[in-house]
């Protein structure tokens, strides 16, 4: 089955605000599915390159990457700014981060610590916050918290097949 490329996916608004408990325990759960695919994986399995894609250790990585992204834009979004801030769409971190040199457990732990922060920042907004909008940069579609939410767990799906077609490859 062929995965549609990230830069190709079209996001859909969503109207109802009462599924955002949901999906904030999507994102939550986010850290312990990666422990789980990763935890009977071999070191060389976890920095396998495939087609010069991400090996397994830097999809992880990434997720850690842009973290700080997804908690900048709920942050932009509270504020009621205009527009979401810009991501880097050349991944720069990821490709410089050298992540196949880190310990797995760190690269986990990393990532379930700043996610941890992006869902305790979504648990506690205030009803009011969650009709504010902004348009997202590339895609040039406003977008509401909710939005904001699905698009992170859609990202975090996106990495974790990729980490699934590397390892039954």
């Amino acid at each position: 089955m062929q995965k549609t490329e990230w830069f190709k996916r079209k996001f859909p608004l969503i109207e109802d605000n009462g599924i955002l408990p949901s999906i904030i325990e999507r994102l939550r759960g986010t850290p312990a599915r990666i422990e789980e695919i990763t935890r009977e994986l071999s070191p060389a399995l976890l920095t396998l390159k495939q087609e010069d894609k991400w090996s397994i250790k830097e999809q992880i990585g990434h997720l850690s990457d842009v973290e700080p992204l997804w908690i900048g834009r709920l942050d932009d979004l509270t504020k009621g700014l205009a527009e979401l801030r810009v991501a880097d769409l050349t991944n720069q971190r990821t490709h410089t981060a050298n992540h196949n040199a880190a310990d797995i457990k760190t690269l986990q732990q990393g990532f379930r610590e700043q996610r941890q922060e992006f869902v305790n920042k979504l648990s506690r907004l205030k009803d009011e916050q969650l009709y504010n909008t902004a348009l997202h940069p590339r895609l040039k579609t406003p977008m509401r918290i909710i939005d904001l939410a699905y698009f992170v767990a859609e990202h975090d799906d996106h990495h974790l097949a990729s980490v699934r077609e590397i390892i039954t490859k």
